[in-house]
């Protein structure tokens, strides 16, 4: 019998637009209704977690910063966090200027960036069907190392590169690799993004990369939480479609990837669902947990 369920977010509970289907809130209330207890983890920043959280219900706890933070929704309160080093933060951006190749910063609350572009971009527009107290926070500077050189808050969950070069993004990953006591994700495959424009549809590709404090990871923040709840990992279900959900997907009792994963990650997974398009999450829960 299941207990838990980690779910993604982008790519995975989200379709190509950033929406939550209907059949995948169903799926969900119905698990809540078991006293499954269904915890969004995500990359993303705490308020852009809880807002989504808070739409479809699982607003117990969540997951940010691909695990650097466990967040109790209903206590409003950090319960675990292995936040990055603000001297890592500002050795990754002096070599992310010095190559001029786009990154972003992640904060508890905000995105810092220099321009809207790629993930950025994705979330800006995401941002524009909704009221002003449930966007993605997004902080643009003109000068980023200055601020965070400045800022006296250190809670820096993780930092994203982003270039649509492969070229220049193997050499940027390369240079990263020397810093010690970093990880930085290992992702082969190009991210994939649709942006609504009125009545058109652009499409974003781009490579990326996420660099989180040493052994942070979405399983680590899953399982210190399952152990707070007195919860197994065979009790364990985690749903994902990403490189960043690989730790949950291969250590959870049932490991769950989305049709829409790349073939390599797809190996990681005890089973493929239909893709982030169709409704998998809710095709997961129904089968594995509703039936």
């Amino acid at each position: 019998m299941y207990r838990l369920v980690a779910v993604d977010l982008d790519g995975t509970l989200l379709n190509s637009y950033g929406e939550v289907s209907n059949k995948n809130k169903e799926a969900i209330q119905k698990a809540k209704q078991k006293n499954v207890e269904v915890v969004l983890s995500s990359g993303r920043p705490i308020m852009s977690v809880k807002n989504l959280a808070n739409e479809i219900g699982c607003n117990h706890y969540m997951i940010c910063g691909n695990g650097a933070i466990t967040y109790d929704i209903q206590k409003e309160e950090i319960i675990y966090n292995r936040f990055l080093e603000k001297a890592k933060v500002l050795q990754i951006i002096k070599i992310c200027e010095e190559n001029s190749i786009f990154y972003n910063v992640y904060t508890k609350d905000t995105i810092l960036a220099k321009n809207l572009n790629y993930n950025v971009l994705f979330y800006h527009q995401e941002n524009a069907s909704k009221p002003e107290d449930k966007k993605t926070r997004i902080t643009l500077l003109q000068n980023v190392e200055e601020y965070v050189q400045n800022r006296k808050e250190e809670d820096y969950l993780k930092i994203t590169i982003c270039d649509n070069d492969k070229v220049i993004f193997g050499s940027i990953i390369r240079k990263l690799r020397g810093i010690k006591d970093i990880d930085v994700l290992d992702v082969a495959h190009m991210s994939r993004k649709i942006i609504k424009d009125g009545t058109d549809k652009i499409s974003m590709e781009y490579y990326y990369t996420e660099i989180t404090s040493m052994n942070v990871d979405k399983w680590q923040a899953v399982e210190n939480l399952a152990s707070s709840l007195g919860i197994k990992k065979e009790e364990i279900i985690a749903i994902g479609d990403n490189i960043n959900d690989a730790e949950m997907v291969k250590n959870a009792g049932l490991g769950v990837m989305m049709g829409n994963s790349a073939p390599y990650i797809k190996e990681i997974a005890d089973v493929i669902v239909a893709d982030n398009d169709n409704d998998g999450v809710a095709e997961a829960i129904e089968k594995y947990i509703i039936e």
